[in-house]
């Protein structure tokens, strides 16, 4: 992501992961929203419809949602404590869009999961301004989700059956493993990793939400533990944070 300073100039900064969802059944203010966010250089991803975004939610993560309160079933709350529902994107900022200003509403809306709300009618002054308050939380969130390319040996188990492999990228709270035996997408199993060498291996349970040709599984971390979910940032924050360091540090051409 881009970072943005008082004037609402953008600094160079990490890259959201997998970009912000738009969803509003009004198509204009879909694609408002979704100029402002790429002069800021963050990814977007905009639906009208919010069957569709129901269903997006549950399949993929977001580093931020902005939904519109008034709109066809699902609406905007219902939509809200769907993702708050959701396994993904259960901690994913929240931005409600409204144009009305009623306390009982506002009071629905947080109680409902929204993390910021923006008021109509939007422009891009006040989108930017949301964007500077929400900017440490959307990053913090993504870097909850930030892949890092390791490779260390893993253990599937789901009842008798047992698969075989090693990483092919991590995040604090998954990974992506080629293994020798895919489970079906949905599948809740037990997960050994071995992050170092002759080390205990981290034990844990996780849920298969991707699975990817033949041998390719993305894993989707649930209930860690306290010591396991402490093990693994110590083990991939140092990574994480060298990544965005490469993001931040200027590329200098040679003449």
């Amino acid at each position: 992501m881009k970072s943005l300073n008082s004037s609402g100039e953008i600094n160079k900064e990490a890259h959201l992961a997998n970009g912000i969802l738009v969803v509003d059944d009004d198509p204009l203010i879909c694609e408002l929203i979704q100029d402002v966010l790429e002069t800021a250089e963050i990814r977007s991803r905009t639906t009208t419809d919010s069957q569709k975004a129901s269903i997006l939610i549950q399949q993929e993560k977001f580093d931020a949602v902005f939904l519109d309160v008034r709109m066809p079933e699902p609406d905007g709350i219902t939509l809200a404590r769907q993702i708050r529902a959701s396994a993904l994107n259960r901690t994913t900022p929240i931005a409600m869009i409204t144009g009305e200003s009623d306390r009982h509403l506002l009071t629905k809306l947080f109680d409902a999961g929204a993390t910021f709300v923006l008021f109509k009618p939007i422009d891009r002054h006040r989108l930017l301004r949301l964007l500077r308050v929400s900017e440490g939380v959307i990053q913090r969130e993504a870097r909850q989700f930030q892949r890092v390319k390791v490779a260390c040996k893993v253990s599937l188990q789901m009842g008798q059956e047992q698969s075989l492999g090693r990483t092919l990228d991590m995040s604090l709270n998954g990974a992506m493993v080629c293994v020798d035996k895919i489970f079906p997408i949905g599948s809740v199993i037990q997960v050994a990793l071995e992050l170092a060498h002759r080390k205990a291996p981290l034990s844990g349970t996780a849920r298969v939400v991707r699975v990817v040709g033949a041998d390719c599984m993305g894993l989707h971390f649930e209930n860690a533990p306290p010591e396991h979910a402490r093990k693994m940032q110590e083990f991939l924050l140092p990574l994480i944070l060298a990544i965005e360091t490469d993001l931040r540090t200027p590329a200098h051409s040679v003449v």
